[in-house]
């Protein structure tokens, strides 16, 4: 199975996490294709909206934790690294619809979307701290961005998930909609951007991000040295371990 699904309709390229049966949970290979997917997006005459959805019923779990430890990201051109530099300069419009579940970058991703759709039901969690890892995405910055310093460290310290509509209320989703009715109105939405003028949609785009992008861009740097850093502390073995051992992670003895 094609565990990335890509076609162009009516200008919107549409990219679709497709591996159900692991809640779309995505693997190195996944990060390779995604990253290609947004890269030629950006010269691709064709292409003026890009709209992303997951298959099944979760839009994405995150990664998959197996062939994370055995592909973990190490450098600069490691397939996650190599997406998230992808999502974050993507220059055309990116819209979202999410359903299901959105778990650590399943929501971080989304701080880069220009416009997101959840349906109503939608669970999204950024449970890095618990896991002994950092934020990733820039989400150390969008984050607090976005809600402030003591709802980001609620977010992000405890993990605390939240539903569409307090996202939604934060203004990370644009509209919370009925299920059946979510792809359609995400593909409504980038149609309705696929018929502006595009240079001028592109260039709005970029003034909009204009302020953050340096920052952005250190904070991705930053991020990721710590990152890899935890991948390998003894907190990370110990809270994966438990994880593929289906039991509560012990961090008493850990130091």
């Amino acid at each position: 199975m094609d565990e990335i699904l890509i076609d162009v309709v009516d200008a919107v390229r549409r990219v679709q996490l497709n591996r159900p049966d692991k809640k779309n949970a995505i693997t190195a290979a996944m990060y390779d294709r995604l990253a290609t997917a947004l890269r030629t997006s950006n010269d691709d005459a064709g292409t003026r909206v890009v709209l992303l959805t997951g298959a099944g019923d979760t839009f994405t779990a995150g990664n998959d934790v197996r062939d994370f430890l055995e592909h973990p990201p190490q450098a600069a051109d490691s397939p996650a690294f190599r997406f998230m530099r992808a999502i974050t300069s993507l220059e055309k419009p990116l819209v979202a619809a999410v359903h299901g579940a959105a778990i650590g970058i399943g929501t971080t991703m989304l701080f880069h979307c220009d416009l997101v759709y959840a349906a109503e039901g939608t669970r999204f969690q950024m449970p890095f701290v618990n896991l002994g890892l950092v934020p990733e995405l820039g989400s150390s910055l969008t984050v607090p961005a976005l809600v402030g310093h003591q709802r980001a460290s609620a977010l992000l310290l405890l993990g605390q998930p939240f539903d569409a509509q307090a996202a939604c209320a934060m203004g990370l989703v644009n509209e919370v909609v009925k299920a059946d009715e979510l792809v359609d109105r995400a593909m409504a939405a980038a149609q309705a951007l696929a018929v502006h003028p595009p240079t001028a949609v592109r260039l709005t785009k970029a003034l909009l991000k204009r302020n953050a992008a340096q920052a952005l861009d250190r904070t991705l740097g930053e991020e990721a040295a710590l990152f890899v850093q935890r991948l390998v502390s003894p907190e990370a073995k110990e809270a994966f371990s438990a994880f593929l051992e289906k039991r509560k992670p012990d961090f008493s003895r850990v130091e």
